[in-house]
């Protein structure tokens, strides 16, 4: 991992320093008071709204409401009605969650050396942290600023992330229940996407296979699909990844279901060497900036992996093989993608569709009429797109 960046600020008279934590690639605030228990929160609003960070100093319940406080003030905000162009509702809603994401992001705790929070009635967040960040290093504490005070601030991290670990690391104990893997549970580690929203799986684990002696998973992330394929009967599944959170997650996933005998989990930028006669990739589903770790299996400027896919998928499929497509058409209904685009990008990788299973979401927000992109959301469909090598020919399903 990269070393953390160096905050610092002034603190009983006394300059102090710490690393800056963020994983959503914060820049470290320039301006820094000390907040506590006392602290109003009109006051911590209108520092927040100017670009100044509140180093939270008293009780950690306390924080939480304050953060809780300031959520309140930001949505009670007047609200324009959302833009009757359903690409611009997209990007002014973008735009007022990453406002919002600034603003709560302004409410710091800290971490000492260890990763602990040392406020009154803080959880024992180290775990969650270390599962993060990696293993505290003693040594941080000689690094931080200062050493008066109840304990060394070794780095500073902003409450709102610091619930999200806590949040993601319970559901990597708890773990996601799959239907399509008879009920086990998938445990998600914290900056993988995890699969609570099931409807892709069940079409991987609904389509019919065209063969069950090797397939390829591009972009594994936790590991679900090529678990899935491997309890189908696929005898070898070789699942790739970049990132190394995703790597670890699936090797777990994969040995936790007792597949990993069967699936291989490799780094590798999409393909790995070789071809199959089966290949799936279930990519982000909208061409668009990620703000945090989590959203890069959501968000995909410029169709980054859509594309490489398509293109690298005729180098890589045997010839009577099928390259899975799982994608949603949300971005078609955002204006975000036109359906010819993708269509395009088919016959110009030389790939022909052979059948089309499709699926309607489930997830609570399609059905949500306050959401500013509930029109969109309400006609999603999620497709698994069978394509094939176009000179072996096949009809295409529009």
């Amino acid at each position: 991992m990269n070393q953390p960046p160096v905050v610092e600020w002034t603190e009983a008279d006394e300059p102090r320093s710490a690393r800056w934590r963020s994983e959503n690639g914060a820049p470290p605030p320039r301006r820094i008071v000390i907040a506590d228990d006392r602290t109003k929160a009109d006051d911590a609003y209108k520092l927040a709204c100017e670009g100044t960070a509140l180093l939270w100093r008293g009780d950690f319940h306390n924080a939480r409401q304050l953060l809780t406080a300031l959520a309140r003030r930001i949505d009670r905000r007047p609200r324009k009605a959302p833009p009757a162009d359903v690409t611009q509702a997209f990007h002014v809603h973008r735009a007022a969650q990453n406002h919002r994401a600034r603003i709560l992001g302004m409410l710091l705790v800290p971490l000492d050396a260890t990763l602990a929070v040392p406020l009154h009635r803080a959880p024992d967040v180290r775990e969650a942290c270390v599962r993060a960040y990696g293993p505290g290093e003693p040594a941080a504490a000689e690094a931080a600023g200062g050493t008066e005070g109840p304990a060394p601030t070794a780095s500073l991290v902003s409450l709102r992330e610091l619930l999200a670990l806590i949040g993601a690391n319970e559901w990597r104990k708890k773990g996601v229940e799959i239907p399509a893997l008879g009920g086990d549970r998938i445990h998600p580690h914290y900056g993988v996407f995890s699969p609570a929203r099931g409807e892709y799986v069940d079409l991987v684990a609904e389509a019919p296979l065209p063969h069950d002696e090797l397939a390829f998973d591009i972009g594994t992330g936790t590991g679900v699909l090529a678990s899935v394929l491997a309890r189908r009967g696929v005898r070898r599944v070789v699942a790739t990844d970049q990132d190394p959170r995703a790597l670890a997650c699936a090797r777990e996933n994969t040995e936790r279901l007792g597949v990993a005998g069967q699936v291989e989990v490799i780094e590798a930028d999409l393909f790995p060497a070789g071809r199959a006669p089966l290949i799936v990739c279930n990519p982000p589903w909208v061409p668009a900036k990620p703000t945090s770790p989590v959203e890069h299996a959501v968000y995909d400027p410029g169709n980054r992996m859509l594309h490489g896919f398509l293109s690298g998928l005729p180098d890589h499929l045997t010839p009577d093989g099928e390259g899975w497509l799982i994608l949603s058409d949300l971005a078609e209904h955002l204006g975000l993608r036109p359906h010819a685009e993708l269509l395009d990008a088919f016959a110009k990788a030389g790939l022909t569709v052979l059948g089309r299973l499709d699926i309607t979401p489930r997830h609570p927000r399609a059905r949500d009429t306050s959401d500013p992109l509930h029109v969109a959301r309400a006609a999603e469909v999620t497709s698994l797109w069978r394509l094939g090598l176009t000179d072996l020919g096949a009809s295409d399903h529009r």
